[in-house]
């Protein structure tokens, strides 16, 4: 099944295997890039190195996935299964990626977590006082999800008593039409907004919008409403810019919290901790960045780095993607993520947070 990145991020961070590290293959691929002959010579490379069990899972999920993909109708799409836990998602990406797959205990998330953060989902609102439209907009696509038309009496030119009522009439059915359009907003997951359209209309939406949602609007933008296309680009472009400020918001709150010895945390083991313990309420990393770590199963440590044994029991440790790890606690304690690549958060040890509580 295919899902909206968010969910499918969610879901899958709570995927884990305690048993073994070889479970689930993640896989990310490009059409354009040759996808096949990369996956022919990753899947050997990793069928020789694995043995018993694990390399019969493995090889039966490359069956499964290879089954699945080719029903599928897709330019770029990301993969997560393990035949041993009966598991398989699926997530179709209308943006480009790198081809990767890469066998672990849980699904591998760092590129799907990116993609969110780069392309973040919003709603558009184009109306004028008689007319609405809404727009989802995902990974850069359009879906038109609602219209609605209200049959609002025209200006009157008559003076006197019957014009005050019937403005009074007019201005209570415009009213009422927006109503309806907010009760559809409030309705919808994603809360972060832009509204367009000539005149007042927008004005008068944004009035009666609640709070959170007045919080997460992007932008207003005075369009003819017949200028849907137009429209459509801008919004995209708004969003690109608001992305990009929000990379450097983050890093300029974590150097405040910094420098008055706040909610902040920095560095790769000081961060781990904070979010395994559900304190980081923003987490900030630096984009491709791929540090060595550690895990021992048995104490269930994980730091930056190389030992074997472990310090702490003298048992054996594993190798780990640290960051991968850092990733899938913020996402299981419902942390924000913003990926930047500000050479200040480089400078603080890659990564970051903002916490909730010290």
């Amino acid at each position: 099944m295919s899902e909206k990145i968010n969910t499918a991020i969610k879901v899958l961070s709570e995927v884990y295997d305690i048993d073994s590290k070889d479970t689930y293959v993640s896989m990310y691929l490009n059409k354009q890039k040759n996808y096949q002959k990369f996956l022919d010579k990753r899947i050997k490379a990793i069928s020789t190195i694995l043995k018993g069990d694990i390399l019969k899972n493995f090889s039966e999920t490359i069956s499964l996935i290879e089954h699945k993909i080719k029903k599928e109708n897709w330019n770029n799409i990301a993969i997560f299964s393990s035949n041993k836990h009966n598991f398989y998602k699926h997530v179709v990406l209308p943006v480009d990626t790198d081809n990767l797959l890469v066998i672990d205990s849980s699904p591998y998330l760092r590129l799907l977590a990116r993609i969110h953060d780069e392309w973040e989902s919003f709603t558009l609102v184009l109306l004028n006082t008689n007319y609405a439209k809404i727009f989802s907009v995902s990974m850069g696509e359009f879906e038109s999800t609602k219209s609605l038309t209200a049959n609002i009496m025209k200006k009157h030119k008559k003076g006197g008593m019957s014009q005050a009522r019937f403005n009074r009439l007019r201005h209570g059915a415009i009213h009422n039409f927006l109503k309806e359009v907010v009760e559809i907003l409030e309705k919808r997951e994603d809360k972060q907004i832009i509204v367009a359209g000539p005149g007042t209309a927008k004005i008068q939406l944004i009035i009666l919008l609640p709070k959170n949602i007045v919080e997460n609007l992007i932008e207003t933008i005075d369009i003819n409403i017949d200028d849907e296309n137009e429209l459509l680009k801008s919004s995209i472009d708004l969003v690109s810019e608001k992305e990009r400020q929000d990379s450097v918001d983050a890093i300029k709150r974590l150097k405040q919290e910094i420098l008055k010895e706040g909610l902040a945390v920095y560095g790769i083991n000081e961060t781990l901790n904070a979010v395994r313990n559900g304190q980081v309420e923003l987490l900030i990393l630096q984009k491709d960045f791929k540090p060595q770590g550690w895990i021992c199963e048995h104490c269930q440590i994980i730091e930056e780095g190389i030992k074997n044994p472990c310090p702490y029991c003298g048992l054996k440790t594993s190798e780990v993607d640290v960051i991968e790890e850092i990733l899938e606690f913020a996402q299981r304690t419902n942390a924000e993520i913003e990926f930047t690549d500000d050479e200040e958060i480089r400078d603080l040890g890659h990564v970051g947070g903002i916490l909730r509580f010290k």
